[in-house]
């Protein structure tokens, strides 16, 4: 759809006052202050976090919700269609963002203050025998064994780089006008980061059992759960818009001509396929 230059702000579709807003303000609020309060063993921590919890998957379920009612009502134009775009372009400028803050923050443990700490002459450093190796827990932290690259985290690699696959492979067919070939596309992709979380929960358990590599481990073992666990949440996030889109597929809301909700989710999907291929250069295998 085409539209001239001539065309006003008027034209661009606005929907009714929404009281969604507030309730998702409410809601990260309520799961911040008891996860705040859970830190300081409040016990009505966990009650707020559920709370606010509950406040935002009712916000998500029902604002998505009419967001795709109204895209299949047709009330949506170019001018939507740019705009939702551009926003989703910025959610990934900013989570690009994210992920770099905690990058930056291995590169700089890694690179240089963990070194310092071990460059120090003997008589001048209060962590004696401290030399400043990577991997390392710190002069204070507890002693680990690290993570192997080549093990679960490999296997993951693989399952998120064949979900990559699948899912392109649904989306093409989708614009070849074969939308089944779609559905059981977006299936896999679901099957596979199903088996990534999976995977990732027993590298977790074993991690604690096994190999002492805990939030405890000092340096490393922040830095390592802190990437991967994030990394774990944008994966789970993920899986939820991909069921979405699944249902949406099946039930035949995508044409060939029309399907941003799709590529909206895969954007973010390959985004979080990306950043763990750098993890596990970073995180595995250096």
């Amino acid at each position: 759809m085409k539209h001239s230059a001539s065309m006003t702000r008027a034209e661009y579709y606005v929907p009714h006052a929404s009281r969604y807003s507030t309730l998702l303000s409410l809601g990260i609020f309520f799961l911040a202050v008891g996860f705040v309060f859970r830190l300081n063993e409040v016990p009505q921590g966990l009650w707020s976090m559920l709370a606010g919890a509950a406040c935002i998957v009712f916000v998500v379920r029902g604002w998505f919700g009419e967001v795709i009612g109204e895209s299949i009502r047709g009330v949506y134009s170019a001018w939507e269609d740019r705009s939702y775009r551009i926003g989703m372009m910025w959610f990934i400028f900013s989570e690009v963002m994210f992920f770099s803050c905690f990058f930056g923050a291995l590169y700089y443990v890694r690179r240089i203050a963990v070194p310092e700490l071990g460059g120090y002459d003997a008589e001048l450093t209060p962590y004696t025998g401290f030399t400043g190796g990577w991997p390392s827990s710190g002069p204070l932290g507890e002693e680990f064994t690290p993570m192997a690259a080549w093990g679960i985290p490999a296997v993951n690699t693989l399952l998120l780089l064949m979900s990559g696959v699948t899912l392109t492979w649904g989306h093409f067919g989708l614009i070849k006008g074969k939308p089944a070939r779609l559905t059981i596309g977006l299936a896999l992709t679901v099957i596979l980061g199903v088996a990534f979380l999976v995977c990732q929960a027993v590298e977790y358990v074993h991690a604690y059992e096994a190999l002492g590599l805990t939030l405890g481990a000092g340096v490393y073992g922040a830095t390592f759960f802190i990437l991967t666990g994030f990394h774990g949440l944008h994966v789970t996030l993920g899986c939820i818009m991909l069921i979405v889109i699944l249902r949406r597929s099946a039930r035949g809301d995508f044409t060939k001509e029309r399907h941003f909700g799709l590529e909206a989710v895969a954007w973010y999907w390959h985004f979080v396929d990306v950043v763990w291929l750098l993890l596990f250069v970073f995180v595995y295998w250096l």
